[in-house]
């Protein structure tokens, strides 16, 4: 099997783990009850979702 030819350097391993934080997620303001939901997602509280009622199954 292959083996890596030098050891890999501590800068380059933090710059990729650099990118793999968690990002908050981004809430926006209902436009029919005004609370704060997650982004592309129907209203939990009243079930809106872009100004029409969503139809749950």
């Amino acid at each position: 099997m292959a083996e890596p030819k030098k050891k890999r350097p501590p800068q380059r391993s933090r710059r990729a783990r650099a990118n793999q934080k968690i990002d908050a997620i981004a809430l926006i303001q209902c436009g029919h009850c005004q609370a704060m939901i997650a982004s592309h997602t129907v209203c939990p509280h009243c079930g809106y979702y872009k100004g029409t009622l969503s139809v749950s199954s």
